[in-house]
């Protein structure tokens, strides 16, 4: 395999670090996207990368993006990242929401919002996951009827939980049942929706982490329009779909402490013995179990690359990159944790090694195994998908949603 960029890939690369370095911030901001330094600092960028085309690089331009291909947007992301950016709460817009409002909406509508999303100006969210769902999206009870009025508008009530940014956001796309006696995949419709309406009530869940990334959120009679609708009615579902696939590609893998910053806090840190952690075998054994999932990783993402390079369709990298990602971190968190001992409780950033880089990484996996797919589904998207292996069987596949069994 060969590593290098092509050249015209190295001239992109040049001409993205370039800008970079003239234009990338220099100094960390919070990492908290709800403070308003950082709130600030974070649309300022955003509106700076699309006045120079990198907000959306693969978008068309008549969305406002570059109308470049996949790779490019993995050359800039790649340069970017050595940059000290502020956090960056536009993925779940940029990444699922706008792409589903683009392929669905009608042309006013995509008028309307691409251009502040890609600038910055506006915050959307995905309200998919509910309290009685679990994982699976098609079990939706939010429900959406027709207004008693004439006058085609929906009223949507129900409850949405683990909403991410939805105490900043501005719209969402939120997925409703429309036809209860349909089976649950087909009776589903699809809006995007005013997040400030009076009838939504967003109240943000309190992690363990300390922060509140997450929310539920309450609608009690919120009226859309039917020019809101994205796809047909009962077809909510299938535009889901893509909504979720996107959240594949924009969730991705891990990040943070990894393990060459473990090694070099073992090698710090005195053992048993009172010499280095990195003397104990199994710990050693540990860190080369890391580090071959790191190579792997790192060898399953250059695949993706060069299917991009290629014009290619990349395969279920995605999928295997975040099982093994997040479990990874998890483990090692918990590992380095358990090696620094009673000082392994101390997450204060000016105390902890890696400023609770390690504490961070213990408490953010378990959701991490979670968000964009959890480990089964993804790992029944792989046996199924990819080993061709039967699926699950389904016995409530052709029943009306009305009539499946609740548990009460």
């Amino acid at each position: 395999m060969d590593f290098n960029d092509t050249p015209e890939e190295a001239a992109y690369r040049a001409q993205v670090r370039a800008w970079l370095e003239a234009n990338a911030p220099k100094q960390h901001v919070s990492a908290d996207p709800e403070g308003g330094d950082s709130m600030s600092a974070s649309k300022a960028w955003q509106a700076q990368k699309a006045a120079a085309g990198y907000a959306c690089i693969t978008w068309p331009k008549e969305w406002g993006g570059q109308g470049g291909n996949p790779l490019q947007n993995v050359i800039f992301g790649q340069e970017e990242s050595k940059y000290p950016i502020p956090p960056n709460p536009f993925q779940i817009g940029l990444g699922m929401c706008v792409p589903t409002l683009m392929n669905f909406a009608d042309q006013d509508t995509k008028d309307r919002f691409s251009g502040p999303a890609i600038r910055g100006e506006e915050i959307w969210c995905q309200l998919f996951s509910e309290p009685s769902g679990g994982s699976d999206v098609a079990a939706a009870r939010t429900k959406a009827v027709k207004a008693d009025d004439g006058s085609g508008d929906w009223l949507i009530s129900g409850q949405k939980v683990w909403t991410t940014g939805a105490q900043f956001s501005d719209y969402g796309i939120v997925v409703v049942r429309t036809d209860p006696d349909a089976p649950k995949h087909k009776g589903l419709t699809m809006f995007w929706i005013d997040m400030k309406d009076p009838g939504i009530e967003v109240k943000p869940i309190h992690q363990m982490s300390g922060g509140s990334g997450f929310n539920e959120v309450f609608f009690t009679d919120v009226r859309v329009k039917d020019s809101q609708r994205l796809g047909a009615v009962g077809e909510g579902w299938k535009v889901s779909l893509v909504t979720l696939m996107n959240e594949r590609l924009a969730v991705g893998g891990a990040t943070g402490a990894g393990w060459s910053q473990f090694l070099e806090t073992a090698r710090e840190t005195p053992g048993l013995d009172g010499q280095s952690a990195l003397k104990d075998q199994a710990l050693r054994e540990k860190l080369a179990d890391w580090y071959v999932q790191a190579e792997g990783l790192k060898h399953t993402r250059n695949r993706t690359m060069t299917a991009l390079s290629r014009g290619q369709t990349p395969g279920p990298e995605s999928s295997i990159g975040k099982i093994i990602s997040a479990v990874q971190m998890q483990e090692l968190g918990n590992s380095a944790v358990e090696m620094l001992d009673q000082y392994g409780i101390i997450n204060d950033p000016d105390l902890a090694p890696l400023h609770g880089g390690f504490q961070s990484s213990v408490m953010f996996a378990p959701g991490l195994r979670i968000a964009g797919g959890t480990d089964e589904i993804l790992r029944n998207i792989i046996a199924e998908r990819v080993l061709g292996l039967p699926g699950d069987i389904r016995v409530d596949k052709d029943i009306p949603f009305k009539d499946m069994p609740t548990g009460r």
